[in-house]
């Protein structure tokens, strides 16, 4: 195995990019290259994220929920974590503050524009 690079279904692509532009993400690849996207993936040094249009699925794969959001979360290793978090605060919506957890980590809690945990830490080093 090499990585892993989530396929996350959503409504509305051109929301989910601008929500993830916000966390400093950009679009490194789409379908189609140009409007109405159906796909793209997008990239923040090595984390990268695949957003698909529940509508480009189609009649495929039935065991995908059509619902967002999802009991699942994703956990992200920054750096910097203090002054990532004052960067989005009032921006995107916190559901955990930042702490310091009983692990040794700093992390915070947001939910994206489609209804998915976003959960970033940072090591205590």
């Amino acid at each position: 195995m090499e990585n892993l690079s989530p396929n996350i279904f959503v409504h509305n692509i051109d929301a989910t990019i601008s929500f993830y532009n916000l966390l400093g993400f950009e679009k490194i690849a789409s379908v189609p290259e140009t409007g109405n996207y159906d796909w793209v993936m997008m990239a923040n040094e090595s984390v990268t994220i695949m957003f698909q249009t529940f509508d480009s699925l189609g009649n495929n794969l039935p065991q995908i929920s059509r619902a967002s959001g999802g009991s699942l979360l994703f956990y992200i290793k920054v750096k910097k974590i203090t002054e990532f978090f004052n960067q989005l605060k009032g921006k995107v919506t916190v559901v955990a503050e930042l702490n310091k957890t009983f692990y040794g980590a700093t992390e915070f809690s947001i939910l994206d524009n489609n209804g998915y945990v976003l959960t970033f830490a940072e090591d205590e080093n």
